[in-house]
């Protein structure tokens, strides 16, 4: 009798994949957090013509609880999404949607117009514009003749 199976030989580990999401998702705490695989919030970049444009979904969460800084290639979006009011932590039977605060760093593209920057918020959407910078044309230099002194 063969030791090693090869159509059977990754249902075990199938088997105990699904008992471990079992067990997690039974436990009355907030652990989703260890398979998160997508960092918070997801974010979309796209380049438009005059402008890349970042969005990013943030359901639960209020203007006034978002911050935006941009130095160094890098914007961040700061903010925090408040968890039900008046329910008690030992009612959950199930925690998928995460509050409390966060932070993401994004890189963004050399050619921005930092000063112009704007960003809006509707319907848990965050649109940042940021303009695209005119890029830098060659010059011609123009070369003379130096004296021999």
């Amino acid at each position: 009798m063969p030791v090693f199976r090869w159509r059977e030989s990754w249902e075990p580990f199938r088997d105990l994949e699904r008992q471990v999401d079992r067990l997690l998702g039974s436990l009355p705490f907030p652990i989703p957090m260890i398979r998160l695989e997508r960092q918070y919030p997801p974010v979309n970049l796209y380049e438009l013509e005059n402008e890349y444009l970042i969005t990013a979904e943030l359901p639960g969460t209020s203007s006034d609880d978002l911050e935006l800084t941009m130095g160094s290639g890098m914007l961040t979006l700061k903010g925090k999404r408040t968890g039900p009011v008046g329910v008690a932590d030992d009612r959950f039977r199930r925690h998928e949607r995460v509050w409390g605060a966060w932070e993401r760093s994004l890189n963004i593209p050399d050619r921005v117009e930092s000063e112009r920057v704007t960003a809006e918020f509707n319907d848990g959407i965050l649109k940042v514009h940021l303009p695209k910078a005119a890029e830098a044309k060659p010059r011609q230099i123009q070369v003379v003749q130096g004296s021999t002194s």
